[in-house]
């Protein structure tokens, strides 16, 4: 898979060995993690670990999250994408996922709706995803503000872990298509 989307300001490309060190920055970061269970990291070794599990979804769901690069620096500044998740969540399985995270630096610049946007038109253009799912916790008013500008709709809460979370969808507006 040599996926790259590109935006006017941001590469999407796939995760490498070489952001470990630009990920745990952003992970080490307990503000990053406040509404994720403060399940920061404390080694760049989890790092490695996390890098190893996301480049086997690559292989195995043929997608996964991306290192969000940004153009002018070329610095790695977190991550987004669509995950396919097969464990139960919220009554569902077998879904995909949007999802992001950044560096605290690099909040409220438009970023994440920019990472996430290209990735719902990817999802559905290009995957002929049906629907995509996402969630943020109830607190987390950036994230959620996000998920509702790119035109998700909340379609109820539930406790992702022991963390109360809204839960959002977004049909493919490209209806019908070949599934």
């Amino acid at each position: 898979m040599d996926l790259i989307l590109e935006t006017d300001r941001l590469l999407l490309r796939k995760i490498q060995l070489e952001d470990a060190q630009s990920l745990f920055e952003m992970d080490n970061n307990p503000n990053v993690h406040q509404y994720l269970g403060n399940h920061f990291v404390t080694s760049i070794d989890e790092v490695y670990q996390y890098i190893d599990k996301i480049q086997k979804q690559y292989i195995s769901n043929g997608i996964g999250r991306f290192a969000v690069v940004l153009k002018e620096t070329e610095e790695v500044i977190g991550w987004a994408g669509i995950k396919f998740i097969t464990e139960p969540e919220n009554n569902h399985v077998n879904f995909y996922d949007l999802g992001y995270r950044l560096q605290e630096k690099h909040w409220r610049k438009g970023y994440a709706i920019e990472a996430a946007s290209a990735w719902l038109k990817y999802g559905f253009n290009e995957m002929k995803i049906p629907i995509i799912y996402a969630l943020a916790h109830i607190e987390n008013l950036g994230s959620n503000t996000i998920l509702q500008k790119i035109g998700m709709k909340q379609n109820g809460q539930f406790f992702y872990e022991d963390l109360l979370c809204n839960w959002y969808e977004l049909e493919n507006p490209n209806k019908p298509f070949n599934k």
